[in-house]
């Protein structure tokens, strides 16, 4: 429904299809949310949510490129085999991906996210992008690329922030 909903189409080779499936399936068992299985996940659902299917990288992926990075979703033109897949490169900022690589769900690294979490919460301030066109926030690190709501591009967001008081 939700390719549907963005003209999208589910990859027309049906092994291919299935194995992605379950890796999807896979994480969601062995992390609790369905990160995407072409990418490394931390199993920290605060360091993966950007790669929780489907991913924050999908709309600019295949709007670019005919398909989106593990080739789950595809254009019209890829499905009705107008256009070839092509390779799709990463989009994930090399940060997160050093993160998840060498921390990979280890204590240290669920540590970390924790002393993370603390410093925040003592220096008082949480990072948010707001989106100037529709009003869609996201807590994270850098603005999605696409707004999943209106589609506005990565440069319509806004960072702000909110003080620790002022969240009540």
């Amino acid at each position: 429904m939700d390719a549907e909903s963005r003209g999208y189409k589910l990859n027309p080779d049906a092994s291919f299809l299935n194995d992605l499936l379950e890796g999807l399936k896979t994480n969601e068992e062995r992390y609790g949310y369905p990160s995407c299985p072409c990418r490394y996940a931390t199993g920290i659902f605060d360091l993966d949510k950007d790669i929780i299917c489907p991913c924050d990288y999908r709309d600019i992926d295949v709007e670019e490129f005919g398909s989106c990075y593990c080739g789950l979703f595809v254009s019209k033109e890829v499905y009705e085999g107008k256009k070839k897949l092509q390779p799709v490169p990463e989009r994930r900022p090399s940060k997160l991906i050093e993160r998840a690589l060498s921390g990979h769900i280890t204590p240290e690294t669920t540590q970390e996210v924790k002393k993370e979490k603390r410093i925040l919460e003592v220096v008082g301030a949480m990072k948010f992008w707001y989106c100037k066109q529709c009003g869609y926030v996201a807590f994270r690190e850098e603005p999605p690329y696409i707004c999943p709501i209106c589609k506005a591009k990565r440069d319509v967001f806004a960072e702000i922030y909110l003080s620790v008081s002022a969240r009540g």
